[in-house]
């Protein structure tokens, strides 16, 4: 499949619903956002102008999604329209007849967040007692109940010398797919990088173990979003479709009050669904522009692997160089 810089639409709308959660987790990024949330009408009458213009699926995040009373209504029509529904969720609230409820809505897949095979550690990182254990009974409701699961485990501190203990843990749990997700310094994230996030040569180390587990790996699917491993000879899930960070070029992210941006971790707001035209935020966004067509600064100008990961993570770049064109601070290549 030919490469291009951006699609006709979004394949994919992050869709924060609410920034309410019942959780204290060290790395979030929404707490610290005030954003009031859109009530149901006008986030039905929302989600609609993204289906005609072409969306093909919805993925609800936050916060805590199930904390929204009106969710599964809101997922009935997503699903009625035509478009793939998933969710992040801590699986705090999801029992077996909420499960079956989230399969009657339409959810195909629901990736639950667990940060450690080992109970205490993801319990001190999210700050909520009995979480580790209710994450794990939400996982086999699912199943239970016919929906694909996954679990999101962020990548810091705490378990990056864990993959094989991870992985372990993934298939005991009998889901499809474990997703590792790259630190991201945005909200408490950039106040915690100090004591969360990894130098670049833990990176790389965590990145070593990785790849090699999800080249040699066949019944789970381990999924890489950070495109500076294209300097380890791997590529992502959406590389063939895109290079570098997909942010503005496959998917977009909807804020609980409609506001649009390149992505959760990207504070920089482009448009509002409700109030302007989401194909014209698409097409003719000057920042969406900017990430589309990058420019190599720094190392990344004489860097053998910047045509496919483009300096790599273009949020964490912002929000540690601030601007989207310098170097990812996560990637390990010196300077020449």
């Amino acid at each position: 499949m030919k490469t291009v810089n951006y699609l006709k639409a979004p394949l994919t709308i992050n869709w924060a619903v609410t920034n309410r959660c019942n959780f204290n987790c060290q790395h979030c990024y929404s707490r610290t956002d005030p954003s009031e949330e859109l009530d149901t009408p006008t986030l039905v009458a929302a989600i609609d102008k993204t289906v005609k213009a072409g969306v093909l699926s919805i993925n609800f995040g936050g916060g805590e999604p199930l904390l929204r009373k009106d969710l599964l209504e809101i997922a009935s029509f997503c699903s009625g329209r035509g478009l793939r529904v998933s969710m992040n969720s801590n699986g705090y609230r999801i029992d077996r007849e909420t499960a079956g409820k989230l399969k009657a809505s339409g959810f195909s897949k629901v990736g639950i967040s667990i940060d450690s095979h080992i109970a205490s550690v993801h319990e001190a990182f999210r700050g909520i007692p009995g979480s580790h254990q209710k994450a794990v009974a939400a996982l086999a409701y699912l199943k239970e109940a016919g929906i694909k699961t996954s679990i999101s485990t962020v990548i810091c501190k705490i378990n990056h010398r864990a993959v094989q203990e991870l992985i372990t843990f993934a298939r005991q749990q009998g889901v499809q797919q474990l997703n590792f997700h790259n630190f991201k310094c945005s909200g408490l994230g950039y106040s915690n990088k100090d004591e969360l996030d990894l130098s670049a040569a833990e990176w790389k180390e965590f990145y070593l173990q990785a790849t090699a587990a999800k080249k040699e790996i066949r019944d789970l699917e381990i999924s890489l979003d950070d495109p500076i491993i294209a300097s380890l000879g791997m590529k992502t899930e959406t590389d063939s479709l895109v290079k570098g960070s997909i942010c503005g070029k496959l998917s977009l992210n909807i804020k609980s009050n409609g506001d649009i941006t390149p992505c959760g971790f990207i504070p920089i707001v482009i448009g509002n669904i409700v109030k302007d035209d989401f194909k014209e935020v698409w097409d003719n966004s000057q920042v969406l522009d900017r990430l589309r067509n990058k420019k190599p600064t720094g190392k990344c100008a004489s860097c053998a692997s910047y045509e496919d990961c483009l300096g790599g993570c273009s949020a964490r770049a912002l929000a540690l160089t601030g601007d989207f064109n310098n170097p990812d601070p996560h990637c390990w290549i010196n300077e020449p």
